[in-house]
């Protein structure tokens, strides 16, 4: 089965009923700062509060009578999980999912509430790979039928629908359209549309620093697995593109932006406290990858898909913190405090702004809990206040060293 409109159109019509068309916001403020017309695709507003479920019905709801008898498994890191949960519910389909360990609680608590009872849950594995193998091989040893997240002509079909969706409501006027990709799914299904609509409309893919899979494999004209994925954009955490997607991007896909986790974080808290939008890190991809643009931007129209809203609350301190650290408002010292008295006294009332915070403050010495070293963490108002700090450090004889980010103690700290 070769992907083509025909095949999408044929999707939107299985999704008839099952999913909401979701809206397409024109987003004033980031308009105006870029001057574009920027839109953003609200897929976080489905009913799991992602797209996947476009895919995994679609593929599910296509089964023969004796698949479906058979029942259903899958791996995912949460969205495409939710997608089958629910599919499986809507279908009266029995399943298995894997999902890795490291899976945030909330995703894995609304998979068994869109399960319904229909669902198993198994945590298996590290990353979304590592799952996916251990899901194959129940498939395997039990002749239930494996749903793919990505990899997959009638899932990449079910994503499709969100490019017809977004080429319908703009009549076609639409410039750049930027999708956040882990697999390649949703880019591979969103850029056929749009593509064979009209060769003219730029398709950008989204990945994060750690989790680029899909750019180096384009990159080096080959799949290429990463030995490591970075994991904060949990829904975009994978080792290895899918070979149909990948051999969809190298035709549809203009190009790829990486974007560093940080300014990611950055991201999901702007949009949070401008438009009050909830997205997880995946979700935010596409909209952090405009600064990278904004040259190529200006009077354009351009669409960047939400793909998800399913951030568990408990996260939200680490993504503040990322937040802070990227924009440099926020640094970890180790500071050596002489052995006399009235060196704390000396630092707060001497090196500190008077708008600087301490955040953290630990003697690293447990049996000298009033001298020593001790590990700092300060935050200040705005970037530029870093340099005085460091100045006055000096100034007063404090020996110091910042954290930087690739050491280890610094991974403890975010």
């Amino acid at each position: 089965m070769k992907i083509t409109i025909s095949e999408i159109e044929k999707a939107a019509k299985n999704l008839g009923g099952v999913i909401k068309k979701t809206p397409l916001q024109y987003n004033s403020r980031l308009s105006k700062f870029y001057g574009a017309k920027i839109y953003f695709k609200r897929e976080d507003l489905q009913e799991i509060r992602s797209y996947k479920i476009r895919g995994a019905y679609n593929k599910m709801v296509q089964l023969g009578q004796n698949e479906k008898k058979r029942g259903v498994v899958t791996a995912s890191a949460g969205n495409h999980a939710q997608g089958v949960a629910l599919s499986c519910t809507k279908l009266k389909i029995k399943g298995i999912i894997f999902m890795p360990i490291v899976t945030p609680n909330q995703k894995i608590e609304r998979v068994k509430y869109f399960g319904d009872g229909y669902v198993q849950i198994k945590l298996v594995g590290q990353t979304y790979d590592e799952s996916t193998k251990a899901a194959k091989d129940y498939s395997k040893e039990t002749g239930a039928v494996y749903i793919p997240a990505f990899d997959d002509e009638k899932v990449i079909a079910g994503q499709g629908t969100i490019g017809k969706e977004i080429f319908e409501e703009l009549n076609g006027q639409v410039d750049y359209v930027l999708a956040p990709i882990g697999g390649g799914g949703l880019i591979s299904g969103v850029g056929t549309y749009l593509k064979e609509k009209n060769k003219k409309i730029k398709v950008l893919g989204v990945e994060a620093v750690g989790a680029d899979c899909m750019d180096r494999s384009l990159k080096a004209e080959k799949i290429i697995s990463l030995d490591f994925v970075d994991t904060f954009c949990d829904g975009c955490a994978v080792k290895t593109p899918g070979k149909l997607n990948f051999d969809i991007c190298k035709k549809h896909v203009d190009s790829i932006e990486i974007i560093d986790t940080g300014y990611v974080a950055k991201a999901m808290v702007d949009i949070y406290q401008n438009e009050g939008i909830i997205t997880e890190p995946a979700g935010a991809l596409s909209i952090s990858a405009l600064e990278n643009i904004k040259d190529k931007i200006k009077g354009k129209t351009v669409i960047c898909i939400i793909s998800g809203g399913n951030n568990d609350l408990l996260r939200y301190p680490e993504i503040l913190e990322r937040s802070l650290v990227y924009q440099g408002k926020k640094y970890y010292f180790l500071i050596d405090f002489a052995q006399k008295h009235g060196q704390l006294k000396k630092f707060v009332n001497h090196v500190l702004g008077p708008t600087d915070d301490i955040v953290l403050f630990e003697y690293v010495k447990k049996n000298n809990k009033e001298k020593g070293p001790a590990l700092v963490g300060v935050e200040f108002k705005e970037k530029d206040y870093l340099s005085p700090v460091l100045s006055k450090l000096t100034e007063f004889g404090f020996n110091y060293k910042i954290i930087e980010d690739k050491e280890l103690l610094y991974s403890y700290l975010i």
